[in-house]
Order: C-alpha cells, then sequence, then structure tokens
C-alpha cells in the first residue's frame, strides 16, 4: 500500500524584498515527504535550501502557497503555535551548531525536553545517558561547548535536535564545516535515523557522499525543485 506523506507542500513560493526588486527564493514548489526516509537537498548555496529548511520548521512562512505536516496545516498557525509545533515535533541542525556557551553539554542536550515540560528526572538522565553514548561524548557531559572541538560539538548539536523524539529532523549542511572523519560519523548517524527510530530526515548539502547515502535526492534550480538520480550522487 502507498504511505501517505508526512510533509505536503503545494505551490510554495518565498519572495524577498532586495531594494526596489523581489527575488524569489522557491516558486510554485510542489513536494511530498515520506514518513521514514532519508531525504537530501543537494545544491550550491544560495539556491534556496536553508530557506526551504526555515519554511518546513515554521520558522519562516511562505509568500504564498502551503505546508502541511501529519495533518496539521503549518502555514494556518499563528507565529506561537507554530513554534510550539516545532518543539513538539521537529529538530533542528543548525551548520554552526548553535549550541549555548553558557549551558554544558548535558544541558544543552536536555533542553528541548526542558522546553516541551519533560520533567522526569529519570527519564531525562536516561534519555541523555543514551544520546551521549550514541554519539561517543558520554564523557563530555560537564564540558562547555567551547571545550570541544568542531566535531564534537555538532554530534552534540544533533543530539540536542533528537533529544525530544521528533517525527522530523532537519539538517541544514550539518557536515560541511567537519573534517572527513567527523563529516562521516555525522552522515551515518543521520543514515541510520529513519531505520531505528522511524524519524524523517531532511538534509541541506553540498555533499555528494550524503547524496550517495539517501534515500532520494532533491535539487533546486532557478527555485524549483527536482528529484535526481542518487546513485551517481545526485547528477540527474
Amino acid at each position: 500500500m502507498p504511505t501517505a506523506p508526512l510533509i505536503t507542500i503545494r505551490d510554495l513560493t518565498k519572495e524577498y524584498q532586495e531594494g526596489e526588486q523581489r527575488h524569489a527564493v522557491l516558486r510554485a514548489v510542489d513536494l511530498d515527504i515520506i514518513p521514514g526516509t532519508f531525504n537530501v537537498l543537494l545544491g550550491r548555496s544560495g539556491t534556496g535550501k536553508s530557506t526551504l529548511l526555515n519554511l518546513i520548521s515554521g520558522i519562516d512562512l511562505p509568500t504564498t502557497g502551503s505546508i502541511q505536516i501529519d495533518g496539521t496545516m503549518l502555514t494556518e498557525l499563528s507565529e506561537h503555535h507554530r513554534t510550539l509545533f516545532r518543539r513538539r515535533h521537529i529538530g533542528f541542525v543548525f551548520q554552526f551548531f548553535n549550541l549555548i556557551p553558557t549551558l554544558t553539554v548535558a544541558e544543552n542536550v536536555m533542553l528541548p525536553l526542558e522546553l516541551n515540560g519533560l520533567h522526569d528526572p529519570a527519564g531525562r538522565k536516561e534519555r541523555l545517558t543514551e544520546l551521549l553514548a550514541r554519539v561517543d561524548l558520554e564523557h563530555r557531559a560537564s564540558s562547555f561547548p567551547d571545550r570541544l572541538s568542531g566535531g564534537e560539538q555538532q554530534r552534540i548539536a544533533l543530539v540536542r535536535a533528537l533529544s525530544h523524539r521528533p517525527q522530523i529532523l532537519l539538517a541544514d549542511e550539518p557536515t560541511g564545516n567537519l573534517d572527513l572523519d567527523s563529516a562521516a560519523a555525522v552522515l551515518t548517524l543521520l543514515r541510520e535515523l529513519p531505520c531505528e527510530t522511524g524519524t524523517t530526515v531532511v538534509m541541506a548539502t553540498h555533499s555528494h557522499d550524503a547524496a550517495r547515502a539517501s534515500d532520494r535526492v532533491l535539487t533546486i534550480t532557478n527555485g524549483t525543485i527536482m528529484e535526481c538520480n542518487k546513485s551517481d550522487g545526485g547528477s540527474s
């Protein structure tokens, strides 16, 4: 039986004002994302990959069009209710980590649980231990972000985004600033998530290695999305 989409995007356009001109980053995009899949948005900087992730997360709103996630019309929610929806259902991994410098690794990872009002101490400790073990950073629980390498910070940013068990993980160039070994570790974790937890992953990247590891490759060209053959790293 066909699987119903988790994310349904219809006629999505995003424009920005540049002086006296309107610049369209995305143009009439239609896209369905199936649950439990690893999807890659492949392309150079400035093509609209990050814009699309911000729209799917509800951080930003489109100029026209709609985004529906698991039956909820995200684009019809108020900013407050989009924030609540994002906290409960979406994890976001930023390119430059966005860890809070005044919080320890443990506090950063547990922050989404705090924001969602999940205060069970035993459950939170168990979840923290599980997540840090998953990325081999149990020994860093009491460290502050400025004491971590770039690869360690990105792995912590990734498990922070997963701590509340989101339906959707959005990752914006999560391997772009990492060395080869760190990038490979992050990519492996992202690839395993759909199978292990059913999490739907949408990753924006210019990495052809990520494209080859994905279930589906999408490219954005002139504001429109095209599905590509992933077998050759994303070439049409």
